[in-house]
């Protein structure tokens, strides 16, 4: 089943994001070669794609786990949270109906 996790950055985190970037996407990339990655990326703090200074507000993915605990067992490892950029990750499950 897909799950939501919508992340939200502490204030003042975009070092911390940009440390630990490698390991966030080394995650997702795993995630992509089981082909369980539907779709992620982050919100900038600004209406720019490249928010330069101001950061970012948070991050979505939306993955596909067996189940709920499963998807809460990935996100207690997110290289973002455990190290201080995420605030919290809320997750839900989603059913992708279009496209």
């Amino acid at each position: 089943m897909w799950y939501v996790f919508n992340a939200k950055d502490k204030k003042g985190s975009l070092d911390k994001r940009l440390q630990y970037r490698p390991l966030h996407l080394a995650r997702l990339e795993l995630l992509i070669s089981e082909g369980r990655l539907l779709i992620a990326g982050a919100y900038p703090a600004i209406d720019n794609i490249e928010p330069g200074a101001a950061g970012f507000q948070g991050s979505l993915i939306i993955a596909d786990f067996d189940d709920m605990e499963a998807a809460q067992k990935w996100a207690d490892d997110e290289p973002f949270l455990t190290h201080g950029v995420y605030e919290s990750i809320d997750i839900k499950p989603f059913r992708k109906s279009i496209p």
